[in-house]
């Protein structure tokens, strides 16, 4: 993660707004009298957000846990090849 000053940040702001966004990186931005920032795009925030509902959840990472189990045992579902055709439609 890039870290800069407040300063640069709001000399630049819509260098680094344009930049968080496309290459989705927040950056840090440090102030010499306060606590320091993190600016990140607001698509970038929610995923992270839906991350920290999930591993906060109780119930979807046993359903996780069970799921890996499923699939390192390869006892999960087999499709067909008939249903698979369909999937892909070929």
């Amino acid at each position: 993660m890039n870290s800069i000053s407040v300063n640069q940040f709001r000399e630049n702001l819509k260098t680094y707004v344009e930049q968080t966004v496309s290459e989705h990186e927040p950056i840090k931005i440090t102030r010499r009298a306060g606590d320091d920032f993190i600016v990140m795009s607001a698509e970038d925030w929610e995923r992270e957000q839906e991350t920290l509902h999930v591993l906060q959840s109780n119930h979807l990472m046993k359903q996780i846990a069970e799921s890996m189990t499923t699939h390192q045992t390869h006892a999960g579902y087999k499709p067909t090849q008939e249903q698979l055709n369909e999937i892909t439609r070929f």
